[in-house]
């Protein structure tokens, strides 16, 4: 069963959203990409007190994703990128991404913490961050 309610539409656009920021990291990156994705719609906290779905959540400004402004984003989505997107929005979830609201790519080390969010871990090329659950009991 869903976690957050999905048309086909938005299967596309976070297949697409994952593609772009994490192909790099393989499946396994996409997938925590996607779990950030999920995470936001699913919070109701911090900043995405009015995210409530997958549009609202790619394309939020301030605050959305950078993958969004450049041209491989709108690439068409392949089927093997909508099948992580389906398992993500199915309720999969994956360390350390599992409670993760924020990832970035550090040219380093990651961080102990970004905007006062705790590191919870670094998969590949990416650092992920999550809020306390104080914060966003919603996760």
């Amino acid at each position: 069963m869903a976690v957050i309610r999905a048309t086909e539409k938005d299967i596309e656009t976070l297949a697409r959203l994952m593609r772009a920021e994490a192909e790099g990291d393989g499946k396994q990156g996409m997938l925590l990409v996607g779990n950030v994705g999920v995470n936001r719609v699913r919070a109701a906290c911090l900043d995405f007190k009015n995210i409530r779905n997958v549009q609202q959540m790619v394309f939020q400004s301030p605050g959305g994703f950078e993958a969004t402004t450049k041209s491989y984003f709108y690439q068409r989505a392949r089927e093997q990128d909508k099948a992580l997107a389906r398992r993500v929005i199915a309720g999969e979830r994956f360390d350390p991404g599992t409670r993760s609201l924020w990832f970035f790519e550090p040219p380093g080390g990651c961080p102990a913490t970004w905007y006062n969010q705790p590191n919870t871990g670094r998969y590949k090329s990416h650092c992920f961050f999550a809020p306390s659950s104080q914060d966003c009991p919603n996760l």
